[in-house]
């Protein structure tokens, strides 16, 4: 009993933990595109900015909440909510030293909650009843759905380097040399893969301003826009963390795993002040006819390499 409140505990304490490095990821997006731009970015609301997120948040929560006439009432209310349950549930997989969900099966579980995320667009934007809204969700889900297929024949590489789906055995692969060094090509497609499948630049298809209007999201306003906002920004966060634990050491317990954390979260950013738009045809041919042969490929070589390493040491 002990245990179970201690685990509803810790749980709640990291989804707020969450919640506050999301407000915070958004402001220093703006800092860092306003850099680029070479602007300031918010500076105005508290020191150097700091209380902006607070403040967009109240302001998004109290504004009127505006329902298409011709909308699907029930499905559009609560696919925003769903989004965002599902992107937070993503975070209980986030291994623990203490009492928490850290858990046997954790990469499973990454997998099957991040399938369920194509679910809660294609509905936000069918439910709208837009013909803009319903493009934009067309576009997202096959964009993201495409690149599901590539990133699990990806993470299969390094699941069968460990032989466990536990997320805590890749720091213990990682004491001596990490993975990204081991399989750097692998790694590089892993970070361009879950930039597809958080639809950030440049594969922000779903958000293209200039022919779809902002996309699946474009008939929410106040709380189901700012949902799905919190929702694209923790799934940030969480594949973030997912990239350091999985090639660059895993180290749970330094400060130094958050740093890169942080890195690889700025680097989202980066790529976002960076790089333009790709073409939509170019994004299906990377997945298909690229990404696919060649995770197979690295597939098949590191299942050969474990196997005989293996026959080695029987």
């Amino acid at each position: 009993m002990k245990d179970s409140i201690l685990m509803c505990i810790s749980s709640i304490l990291l989804i707020i933990c969450v919640l506050v490095g999301v407000a915070f990821l958004t402001l220093l997006e703006r800092k860092v595109l306003g850099y680029i731009q070479i602007r300031k970015g918010p500076n105005k609301v508290g020191f150097l900015g700091l209380v902006q997120p607070f403040s967009d948040a109240i302001k998004l929560f109290t504004k009127e909440q505006s329902y298409p006439y011709m909308s699907n009432f029930n499905l559009y209310y609560i696919s925003p909510v769903m989004n965002l349950f599902l992107a937070l549930l993503l975070w209980m997989c986030m291994p623990f030293f203490s009492v928490n969900l850290g858990f046997n099966l954790s990469f499973l579980f990454f997998l099957s909650v991040s399938s369920l995320g194509v679910y809660t667009v294609m509905l936000a934007g069918w439910s709208s009843n837009s013909n803009y809204s319903l493009l934009g969700s067309l576009r997202s889900v096959a964009q993201t759905i495409s690149y599901e297929v590539s990133l699990a024949l990806i993470l299969l590489s390094f699941l069968f380097l460990i032989l466990s789906l536990n997320i805590m055995d890749t720091s213990k692969y990682q004491e001596n040399i990490w993975f990204f060094f081991l399989m750097f090509p692998i790694c590089m497609m892993w970070v361009v893969s879950s930039l597809a499948e958080t639809n950030r630049t440049p594969f922000d298809f779903a958000e293209g301003e200039s022919e779809l209007v902002s996309g699946f999201n474009v008939e929410y306003s106040s709380g189901g826009f700012a949902m799905i906002f919190l929702a694209e920004y923790a799934s940030i966060l969480f594949m973030s963390m997912l990239c350091s634990i999985l090639f660059l050491g895993g180290d749970l317990g330094a400060w130094i795993f958050f740093l890169k954390l942080a890195l690889v979260s700025f680097f989202w950013l980066w790529v976002r002040g960076t790089l333009p738009r790709f073409r939509y045809d170019k994004l299906m041919y990377l997945a298909w006819k690229s990404y696919l042969p060649v995770s197979l490929n690295y597939l098949i070589w590191v299942f050969s390499l474990s196997c005989g390493i293996f026959i080695l040491f029987i």
